[in-house]
């Protein structure tokens, strides 16, 4: 299986397990940044060169063999499951993407057909419901998830947990996890531990959020699209991810961890 969803810098500076919906654009082009000294200008998810990526054939054995023998600095980040699949909502749900299109061509259609849900457009403002339509996607991942019907999951909702464990399972091993809540602090942990090309100053680069402005903005306070039901299916779906990267699960509208994570519970518990 390999490191799927794995990059890595062309100085073998670093080594990064992507997790979607938590700040991977931003850590994408700071380890691009690293390197040569300038941002890839575009979405860092489309650059072809420029760092080693798993989904390419040529990068694959120069991670293995990084990876196997923890040569380089592994992290990666994490994100309160709350906030994670709002924004999943919001991004590949309700909004366009950078193609120009509805994500995933006919996926939209099929929510709009089996659970009743709506997104709005630009036309319209994205005027709709926004608590009752997250709640109806909330019962859609929780089928992917449980059931994988009437799809598999996507990765941009399924669990944190299910994207770090492979690189454990594979035979990597993490240095370093920390909050997207609290970005600066855990990527400058990063770049203490690595020797870098070109310095970054944290605090002055640019927030590198690829999924704003392409969707209706969130009107409403996070926890005011959690009900019981909704947070009995959050759990159903995220309860590793609550349990091990330390999140409060009784309080949607705390989105700041609870504790730090524990390295070692991280690779016992998603090692198996």
């Amino acid at each position: 299986m390999g490191f799927p969803g794995t990059w890595m810098t062309e100085s073998e500076s670093m080594v990064y397990r992507v997790v979607p919906k938590c700040a991977c654009s931003s850590i994408g082009q700071i380890m691009f940044y690293s390197d040569h000294g300038r941002f890839f200008d575009g979405d860092i998810h489309d650059a072809n060169d420029g760092m080693h990526k798993w989904a390419f054939d040529s990068s694959q054995q120069l991670i293995t063999d990084n990876v196997k023998a923890h040569k380089s600095y592994a992290f990666t980040c994490v994100r309160n499951p709350y906030t994670r699949i709002l924004s999943s909502f919001f991004d590949k749900i309700c909004g366009i993407q950078r193609n120009g299109k509805r994500y995933r061509g006919n996926l939209v259609p099929t929510l709009i057909q089996k659970y009743g849900i709506e997104v709005g457009s630009p036309e319209d403002g994205f005027d709709f419901d926004q608590i009752q339509s997250f709640r109806r996607f909330l019962l859609f991942a929780r089928d992917t998830i449980r059931w994988k019907r009437p799809m598999e999951p996507d990765i941009h909702w399924s669990a944190m947990s299910g994207h770090i464990s492979t690189f454990i399972v594979n035979g990597g091993t993490y240095d370093h996890i920390f909050f997207t809540e609290k970005f600066n602090e855990g990527m400058q942990v990063v770049l203490d531990n690595c020797k870098t090309a070109h310095s970054i100053d944290l605090a002055n680069i640019p927030r590198f959020n690829e999924s704003e402005g392409h969707g209706p903005k969130r009107a409403h306070p996070v926890e005011d699209y959690f009900d019981d039901l909704s947070m009995h299916l959050v759990y159903e779906i995220y309860k590793k991810d609550f349990q091990l990267f330390k999140y409060d699960f009784e309080n949607p509208g705390n989105k700041m961890p609870i504790g730090e994570v524990d390295l070692e519970e991280v690779h016992a518990k998603l090692g198996d």
